[in-house]
Formats: structure tokens, sequence, C-alpha cells
């Protein structure tokens, strides 16, 4: 005992001598940590992160996919890299994505809001309201095949009037899936031309460009240090404006609502709010703002992903004509002149094919939507703390050696066996799965489907006037989603 005293003494007799014991127990008790973690609870491997910066140098920001893709075949399936100071573990390949976001549901089945995220949805999110009325106003029934028919028919007189000459597919397409979830939310579709339409896609789509933008990654993992980015500025300038436009539609329908009529997701909303301010139900989620944010939401993933793989589905069949030889005459032998509909497709085989090749091969989103880990877990051996980062990497799942014959080639008998019949695929995961599949999956199914049809029969898609079919660029642009690389396309009426 007389020992320790002296000992304590002399650690603490000068400020030079209490630094040096202040530093000493630092390193020991860091040493000894480290052991004892890595006895008791291995953690995924991956490469050495730097302090503050974690691998930044590694990665290229302005497609971290690639890199996370290439550093998972020298570390495994399961493992870790270090966003700045953001500890992130990335599950790569069918097997281990598959397992974690389904057989592991609950544990990796919480959402990761990111700080751009944080900012332009303020913490507001009602997915289980988003969900059920969506279902209620028929995202996958009947009701919405119609207003998709319906809005094909738009979408195809914005095509002839180009007459066959070159011309960028971005804005109409765009505009077509845009009101499919318009008239879900409010009730109505909006014409082509109306200026506020127009500008509430145009912000959307830049925003989720933007979103993906490497300044934004930096964001993302120093959000105190760059705020004050420019394309920060842009995407709170656009969420802004878009709030405003929000606002003024959902007030036009808050004035014309009928209590027992439901015109779309606003309407539904509305009624279900004064019930409860009606009952003095004080703590409700029925308020302005997650309104307003839900319909946001909904607007920018219902207009943007749908519209990217339709884009990548004309791009592809003007690149390969003859896939869209055997696509156009399927549709002719089975349904003639006559409207698609959806009951069609189990009887269009390679036509289904091809458009499941082509959301295969778009890998529009490819690390999906970040989740993270609802309480300690181990998985594949390995320990995952509660509240860990996790990306789950869809692109090594559509491109997963060991699952696909030709991964990185536009090959629709991916999905079609011996006999030509139509072949579902595990490894199919471009909505991602388990309890953050997208909530859309249903309707965007459905639109991929009717628009695709609608165009493919009406028009005959090929490169511009000198372009050969070996020079259309199949390079994706860089975004939160990977949309084409900007071109122009023709659309040759076949009547």
């Amino acid at each position: 005992m007389a020992l320790l005293d002296d000992f304590v003494f002399f650690l603490f007799s000068s400020p030079t001598t209490v630094l040096g014991a202040v530093a000493v127990l630092l390193v020991l008790y860091f040493i000894s940590s480290c052991f004892s973690s890595e006895e008791t609870r291995k953690e995924p491997p991956g490469p050495r992160p730097l302090p503050l910066l974690g691998n930044l140098l590694q990665l290229d920001l302005k497609r971290p996919y690639k890199t996370l893709c290439e550093l998972s075949e020298k570390y495994g399936s399961v493992f870790t890299v270090y966003f700045g100071t953001n500890k992130v573990v990335v599950l790569a390949g069918y097997k281990a994505v598959k397992e974690a976001l389904v057989s592991f549901a609950e544990e990796f089945g919480d959402r990761d809001i990111s700080p751009i995220f944080y900012d332009t949805n303020q913490g507001h999110e009602m997915r289980r309201f988003a969900l059920t009325t969506l279902r209620d106003f028929g995202m996958g029934k009947r009701v919405a095949e119609e207003k998709i028919l319906e809005e094909c028919q738009y979408l195809i007189q914005m095509f002839e009037k180009h007459k066959g000459k070159p011309f960028d597919t971005t804005c109409p397409v765009n505009y077509a899936t845009s009101n499919i979830i318009s008239s879900i939310v409010y009730g109505s579709r909006f014409e082509y031309s109306d200026p506020r339409f127009k500008n509430l896609v145009r912000r959307a789509n830049e925003t989720i460009r933007i979103t993906g933008s490497a300044s934004i990654q930096l964001y993302n993992m120093f959000p105190r240090l760059v705020r004050w980015i420019k394309n920060r500025q842009l995407i709170l300038k656009n969420v802004e404006m878009t709030v405003r436009d929000v606002k003024d539609l959902i007030r036009q329908l808050k004035e014309t609502l009928n209590p027992h009529t439901c015109r779309g997701l606003v309407d539904c909303f509305l009624i279900r709010k004064q019930k409860e301010e009606d009952s003095c139900v004080t703590d409700t989620h029925y308020n302005e703002k997650n309104l307003i944010f839900t319909v946001t939401n909904l607007f920018a993933a219902g207009t943007d992903t749908t519209a990217t793989t339709l884009r990548w589905g004309l791009l592809l069949m003007a690149k390969y004509p003859h896939i869209q030889d055997q696509v156009q005459e399927e549709l002719s032998r089975v349904i003639g002149s006559r409207q698609a509909r959806v009951d069609d497709r189990k009887n269009l085989p390679y036509t289904d094919a091809v458009i499941h090749e082509t959301q295969r091969l778009a890998n529009i989103v490819p690390m999906s939507i970040p989740h993270k880990t609802s309480r300690d877990v181990t998985f594949q051996g390995y320990f995952i703390k509660e509240g860990t980062t996790v990306f789950p990497l869809l692109t090594s799942v559509l491109y997963d050696e060991s699952e696909w014959e030709s991964p990185h080639t536009f090959n629709p008998s991916h999905f079609l066996d011996r006999e030509s019949k139509f072949v579902r695929r595990d490894a199919f995961m471009p909505f991602s799965a388990g309890r953050r599949v997208c909530l859309g999956e249903s309707l965007a199914k459905m639109e991929l489907f009717l628009f695709f049809t609608s165009l493919l029969q009406r028009f005959r898609f090929t490169p511009p006037p000198g372009v050969t079919e070996d020079e259309l660029n199949l390079t994706a642009g860089v975004g939160f989603t990977l949309p084409p690389w900007p071109h122009e396309l023709c659309a040759v009426s076949r009547q």
C-alpha cells in the first residue's frame, strides 16, 4: 500500500509528470481496449483510416460505389470504411445484402439520415401513412393503370411533335412519370406546359442529381466545416421554393375539400388531420410540415427513378436494334395495335425480360438508401455496433458475378429459361429489400411496363443521323441516382 501511495504522489507531484501520466494511461487504455475488443468482438475489416479524413483519399466521391466494389474484392462481403470520421459498414454481393435486409430485417432496418437529407426533410417522415394511402389509391391496382394509360397518350403526343428528328427524352419522360405520382397525391395531373409543374420537376431532378455530387459527399462527412458549399445552398433554395409551391397547391385543395371524398393523398391527410383536431388529439403526426415533406418526397422519388429507368430503356433499344426488333415483334404478335394492359405482361416474356434487364444494368440507385443498425448485432461472424451506418451496395448485387451469367452486358436472357419463358431471379434487387424496400415498387413496375410497351408499339428508336449504334454512350452520369449520359434519340413513327 505504501508503494502505491508513493507511485501516485510521484505521478501527480508536478504538471509535467501529470501530463505524462495522463498520456501513459490513455495509451494503456487504448491498447487494452483494442486487445479486449479484438478478442471478444471481431469487427468487419477494412482499409486503415487516417485521422479525421478516414478513407477519404481512397474514395472516388463522384462514384463512391465503384470504389466500394473494388474494396469488397479485397476485404470481403462485409467490411468497414470511414467517410471522414463516420464509420460505415458496407454489405457487398447478393448473399450478404439479402441476409442482412431480409433475415436480419429488424437489426438492419433503421434508416440513416445524412446531414443533407436532414436539411431537406427536417426530420419529417411518415412512411406508414404514405404506404397505406398509396395502396388505397390503387398503387399497383386498376385505378393506377388507368391513370398511366391516359398519361401514355400525352407522352406519345410529345414524342410525335418531334416528327422523327433528334431530341432529348429527359423532360417529356420526367413530366409523364411526375404526373402519375401527382394524380395520386393531388388527385389530378398537370399540363406539360404548366410553368409551376415544370419548375417542380426541374428542381426535384436537380436536387437528386446534386445530392450525389462530390461536394455534398464532403458536406455529409464534415457538415460543420463545409456548410457554405454552393451545391448545399442550391439544394436549400430548391427545397424552399418547392415548399412554397406545395403549400399553395395544398391550400387550393383545402378550399375545395369534401370530407366524404378523397381525391388523393393530400385530401386523405387533411381529412385525418381534421378528425384528430375534432377529437382534441394533441400528440399528432398529422400537421402541415409532415404533409408538405411527405408530398415533396413522394413527388421527387416518383419522378426521378422511374423516368431515369425508362430513359435507359429507350437508349438501350436504340443501342441494340436487334433486341428492339424482338420486342416489337412480340408486341405485334401478342397484342397487335391495341393498347397494352398490365394483364398482358404474362404473355410478353421477352418484353418483360428486357424491362427487367434494363433495371438491372441501369443500376440507378447503386448504394441504396443508407441504413442504420437498430441494435448491436453479430453478422457473418462480425460485430456491428448499434447505430452504425450501413450501405447495402445494390450495384454489387445487380452485377454479382456469381449470380449473373454476363453481369456487365445487356442480356435479356438473364430473365428467360430455355423455353424462352420469363424467370424471376433472386438477385434482381433494384428496389432493395426488407423493411426499407422502395415504397413505390409496384407502381414503378406498372409504369415501366405500360410506358415502355406503349412507346415501343408506336415508335422505332434510333440514334441521331450520323451517329452509329456503337457510338451511343452507355456511361452513367453522376448523381444520387444514375441517369444516362446526356444524349438525343429519334422516335420514328411506326404507323
